[in-house]
């Protein structure tokens, strides 16, 4: 049977007050899509709102593609509207607009927590916001004593966008109890606790994305 995943993508298109604009980071999306569809798996797109979801226009350089990728980003439905029981994985593109409309959203939190108790929950970069608000059967942080990463302070410092974001990353994960480890600023880093699955930036999308279909291979 074909395993499916659903990836995730902000609608925020503003970087906080700044008048910049903002969205998911392309990388983070086609790196990992072109792997999925190299595995075979079923891949869908939803957006926090539906339709489109906005490119952070900085990271378009060197543009990469992916097969259908247009009729993918166009047909990208509300979260509102996704049966989690219907996917196996889950994986949270990162981009700075996550940090305004990931966290707090109540269809994202029910959907990584539904495949969160028997499939596979992946996060990259600022993707990991999507996991603040998921919870365990418990009723638990989701990433409550797990090793997790994602975007640092130290890279957000270096990017100069500490000032402009609602909060930081970094802190609001180990806040929740995550046991965070990050690596040196803008190079490959992956965390797997279980098939809980953590990319740290856009250099570690490929990473993340092999690690997802590994865990999809497992029994």
């Amino acid at each position: 049977m074909t395993r499916s995943v659903l990836m995730v993508l902000t609608s925020h298109d503003t970087f906080g007050t700044t008048g910049q604009p903002t969205g998911f980071w392309w990388e983070e999306l086609v790196v990992p899509l072109r792997a999925f569809q190299g595995a075979g798996l079923a891949v869908d797109i939803a957006s926090v709102r539906g339709g489109r979801p906005p490119v952070d226009p900085a990271s378009t350089a060197g543009t990469a593609t992916a097969p259908d990728l247009d009729a993918l980003l166009n047909g990208a439905v509300p979260l509102s509207s996704v049966d989690p029981a219907g996917y196996d994985a889950v994986f949270l593109v990162g981009g700075h607009g996550t940090m305004w409309d990931f966290p707090g959203d109540e269809s994202l939190a029910r959907i990584v927590d539904v495949i969160g108790r028997a499939g596979v929950v992946a996060a990259v970069c600022h993707g990991a916001a999507g996991l603040l608000g998921a919870t365990t059967a418990a009723g638990d942080p989701l990433v409550a004593g797990r090793t997790v990463t994602g975007f640092s302070d130290a890279e957000e410092a270096i990017a100069g966008a500490t000032a402009a974001l609602p909060f930081s990353l970094e802190q609001r994960l180990k806040d929740l109890g995550a046991i965070v480890e990050v690596g040196e600023p803008f190079t490959p880093t992956v965390r797997r606790d279980g098939r809980l699955l953590t990319g740290q930036n856009p250099a570690s999308s490929a990473g993340v994305a092999a690690a997802v279909i590994d865990a999809l291979a497992l029994p």
